[in-house]
């Protein structure tokens, strides 16, 4: 499909495009009025919240945040991205946060700025990661968020610098389950369900305790309501994670978002990135690496990440697979709902790995 960018890895976060209802501002920024109409209107309704209003957000200065990232420092730099800069700021109160500046030339425009700020102000989950606030001065747009120490799940599983500690097992159920209760919580206790539709390990932060927390929502969309079985859209994502239909369709469906759990799935089972231009052959990419060893269980241990160092109960590791392997089907009819996928999640860590636990030979 000629519209779909995450079949041409490029640059980086490349696969983030602008929707056709688009259009570029003289600021930058794209404008979208349904974007503004819905942030306006409020449709979404917190199904954890017997009021279902909003949580409070504070409306920053550009001033405001410019201090507390010692006008954004390269000190301070802690992440980047197609939509911009992220910096770890320290505000008046004392209280640290992490500050990101969409790049007014980038890729993110004020639709999905509108939508994420929508996103984290009306939800509330302990596996969303929580918005402190914003700033619209003039064309600047900038998103706080509470400040994560441990980054994302991607800085603890690929290109390890010597001497860091690799995810032990136990930490990495840990992260699956809360990263699933995060979209369930979007899929099923919300109203109308919101498909998160970038879930990725870049995008699964971690606290102090590796408590995970979905971030960043800007291509976050509505789900089908009533008798519809998808929505239509242009195709966004990132290549490795997006679901096969949705990019060949553009039909998107709450089991787009199970195939990309899938995906993260396969990345904490095996410690392979989900596209991986380093490695040849079928090895760049880890869903078609990955499907032989899925059809034939005695192939399973040999999947695991050579950084556990056989540091995993092989049970559980064959369950994992399993949720992996149902995840990825090619039919989405065919992909569990994500509450199942909590439930077995949920199975799995109940049967932590210990010294005592069954090693693999």
């Amino acid at each position: 499909m000629g519209c779909f960018t995450c079949l041409s890895p490029g640059r980086k976060d490349a696969s983030k495009i602008e929707d056709s209802n688009g259009a570029r501002s003289n600021s930058g920024f794209v404008h979208d009025a349904k974007a503004d109409a819905f942030f306006e209107k409020e449709q979404v309704q917190d199904g954890s919240s017997k009021s279902g209003k909003k949580k409070s957000a504070k409306s920053f200065t550009f001033r405001e945040l410019a201090e507390a990232t010692r006008n954004f420092s390269a000190v301070n730099l802690i992440g980047e991205g197609g939509f911009g800069k992220v910096y770890k700021g320290r505000l008046e109160s004392g209280r640290v946060v992490a500050i990101k500046q969409l790049n007014r030339d980038g890729l993110q425009g004020s639709s999905e700025f509108l939508v994420e700020v929508l996103m984290l102000m009306l939800f509330n989950h302990s596996n969303l990661v929580e918005l402190t606030g914003y700033c619209t001065d003039g064309d600047e747009r900038l998103l706080c968020y509470e400040y994560m120490p441990n980054g994302s799940l991607e800085d603890h599983l690929f290109d390890l610098p010597p001497g860091k500690e690799p995810l032990g097992w136990n930490t990495r159920m840990k992260i699956a389950l809360g990263a699933a209760r995060g979209v369930e919580y979007l899929h099923d206790k919300v109203n109308p369900p919101v498909i998160y539709r970038d879930l990725k390990s870049s995008n699964i932060l971690l606290d102090e305790d590796f408590n995970p927390k979905l971030s960043d929502f800007g291509l976050a969309k509505l789900g089908p309501v009533g008798d519809k079985s998808h929505v239509s859209t242009r195709v966004m994502g990132t290549y490795g994670y997006c679901a096969p239909d949705y990019a060949m369709s553009g039909k998107l469906t709450l089991k787009s978002d199970v195939y990309s759990f899938g995906v993260v799935l396969l990345e904490l089972i095996t410690g392979r990135k989900a596209i991986d231009v380093t490695r040849g052959g079928t090895e760049h990419n880890l869903v078609v690496w990955a499907r032989p060893f899925l059809k034939d269980k005695r192939k399973f241990v040999q999947m695991a990440d050579p950084l556990l160092q056989g540091r995993f109960p092989t049970r559980s590791l064959h369950q994992m697979i399993a949720i992996s392997s149902m995840c990825l089907q090619e039919e989405p009819k065919f992909r569990p709902l994500i509450g199942d996928v909590v439930v077995a999640l949920e199975y799995v860590a109940s049967q932590p790995y210990s010294s005592d636990s069954m090693k693999t030979p």
